[in-house]
């Protein structure tokens, strides 16, 4: 049931009493506020007015290096305060959950000191920028959760309805045995070779370029509705545009301006692998930042002994399901459209037909972290499954540098 916006605001306040709602406050300490910082802050301020939540979130502190800047941010996404040093926010008595929202180099700092220190932590992907680290905070979150803490990782996808859905029919075994699955990830923001370098183009800052930035999403997709690990790869990776402007001033998104002087580009542009399940079904992945014309298109089929399911991200909103066990003179290809009450999440939301959007994918994240927090579940996507994305990562990596040859997974 949803609640009223005075009895479940994400309001601001001292996380030692329960203010007006009579739940206990949980207080929320993010760490960046760009892109991903903004998303996540949509999650937190809306959770509380949509959901039937078991604690109430708090926006506490969000930081960032620039004082100026992460103050005008707080005031504009809803923090009650700012900090310049991620150490003193995650010391803050009203910080109970610690939001990593920066690039990936410093994810397994923060996260590892935020575990220490007795707080929660949900941290964007991936995980890590290596197997090295993220098998450090894999273990971590182990100690932590023997104390209560909680540790997820922030694959917002999962949280699509229509993917949840899909999980759920896979799960029920609507397509059977599991043979294909495919998947592929599709941005053109790199197209134009002017377009400045930029911290997602250096390989220190962000572990990998097309293949950790938007292979990460799809190597956790195909994971979580198959229900099993990738066994192994066969991999390409392409750096198409080698050099490009230095940075002039701060990138805002995908967005960005340069100078007249060049940097080198320190990671991929573009992924291609292929991979096997231990079940024995087939998948192929592809992620570029180089399609022309395709802004955020994530697609996916997955062919099975009674079926198929097929998502497309620009309808998100809409699942394809075929039932290959109906007679063949009926059968084919139907839409779902993924909107009623009785769909995951939506009953929260809207009269069915009435869609949701990107941004309710954070909202729904907030809402699955908060209940294992108050229960003390483990969450979904954990630090394992994060560590699990990170080594099919540093496979297709090693896979592409070795002329595709097959490699394993490590289990």
């Amino acid at each position: 049931m949803r609640e009223t916006e005075t009895e479940a605001g994400a309001d601001s306040g001292p996380t030692g009493s329960t203010g007006s709602t009579g739940k206990r406050p949980l207080g929320v300490g993010m760490v960046g506020y760009a892109f991903m910082g903004a998303a996540h802050s949509q999650g937190w301020r809306t959770v509380g007015r949509v959901f039937d939540l078991p604690v109430r979130p708090v926006l506490s502190a969000v930081c960032g290096r620039d004082g100026g800047a992460v103050r005008a941010a707080a005031d504009r996404l809803g923090w009650a305060a700012a900090e310049t040093d991620w150490r003193a926010l995650i010391a803050r008595d009203d910080v109970d959950l610690v939001d990593i929202c920066t690039p990936g180099d410093s994810h397994a700092e923060i996260a590892l000191a935020a575990l220490e220190a007795g707080k929660h932590v949900l941290c964007e992907k991936p995980l890590a920028n290596t197997v090295e680290e993220a098998e450090a905070m894999a273990e971590a979150a182990e100690r932590a959760r023997a104390r209560g803490q909680v540790a997820m990782v922030g694959f917002n996808y999962r949280r699509v309805p229509a993917l949840a859905l899909a999980r759920r029919m896979v799960a029920e075994g609507r397509l059977g045995a599991l043979r294909h699955v495919r998947l592929t990830y599709l941005q053109d923001w790199l197209v134009d070779a002017s377009f400045p370098l930029t911290w997602r183009l250096r390989k220190d800052r962000a572990g990998s370029g097309a293949l950790g930035d938007l292979g990460a999403h799809i190597v956790d997709l195909a994971q979580y509705l198959v229900g099993e690990p990738v066994a192994g790869v066969s991999a390409l990776t392409e750096t198409f545009v080698r050099e490009r402007p230095l940075l002039e001033g701060a990138s805002s998104g995908l967005t960005a301006e340069g100078g007249s002087r060049l940097g080198t580009v320190t990671v991929d542009d573009a992924a291609v692998f292929t991979a096997r399940f231990p079940s024995g079904a087939l998948a192929s992945f592809e992620a570029t930042r180089f399609a022309a014309g395709r802004k955020n298109a994530l697609r996916l089929e997955l062919n099975g002994s009674e079926g198929s399911l097929a998502f497309d991200l620009e309808r998100l909103n809409e699942l394809s399901f075929h039932d290959h066990t109906e007679p063949a003179a009926s059968s084919g290809f139907r839409r779902i459209l993924v909107t009623e009450p009785d769909h995951p999440y939506v009953d929260a939301w809207w009269p069915p037909g009435h869609g949701l959007g990107y941004e309710h994918t954070f909202v729904h994240q907030a809402r699955d972290l908060l209940h294992a927090i108050a229960t003390g579940a483990r969450p979904e996507p954990s630090f394992a499954d994060g560590l699990s994305v990170q080594r099919v990562l540093a496979a297709v990596e090693e896979s592409a540098a070795k002329n595709s040859v097959y490699t394993p997974v490590p289990a």
